[in-house]
């Protein structure tokens, strides 16, 4: 990631952090509209889930600026997710799904400049978490 790029994704996730809670049941909603398959990997309770994934982005945001060092934690968690019953394939709808949803919580402000800094961060993600996932594979 550049540092423009590390600068817009700490910039709009500033903006939606305050409704983190929202835009995190909205991603959920739109993952499973996108594939309803991915529903029954989730057994806990969706505003649990939802808390989870916005403390992995804060994490994730707050940590730009050193992304090479959770490279193995995202290994981790990819192979973690595997064993949950997520396939690589998956991830591309993940991708999809989080997009669209910051668009939606974003609105004007996720031009394509801020839209594809944040593709270039969860594309660094998954491909990390697609590593774990095949690794014993």
């Amino acid at each position: 990631m550049t540092e423009r790029q590390r600068q817009l994704v700490r910039e709009s996730f500033d903006a939606v952090k305050a409704d983190a809670g929202p835009l995190a049941l909205l991603f959920y909603g739109r993952l499973f509209s996108l594939d309803p398959t991915l529903r029954p990997l989730f057994k806990v309770d969706m505003r649990e889930q939802s808390r989870k994934l916005m403390d992995m982005f804060t994490v994730l945001v707050s940590s730009l600026d050193r992304l090479e060092e959770l490279r193995p934690e995202l290994r981790e968690l990819g192979a973690k997710h595997a064993g949950y019953g997520v396939r690589v394939e998956h991830y591309e709808t993940l991708r999809g799904a989080l997009l669209w949803s910051l668009g939606q919580a974003l609105e004007k402000d996720f031009d394509g400049e801020t839209r594809e800094a944040w593709g270039v961060l969860i594309g660094e993600i998954n491909e990390e978490m697609k590593r774990g996932a095949t690794a014993g594979a």
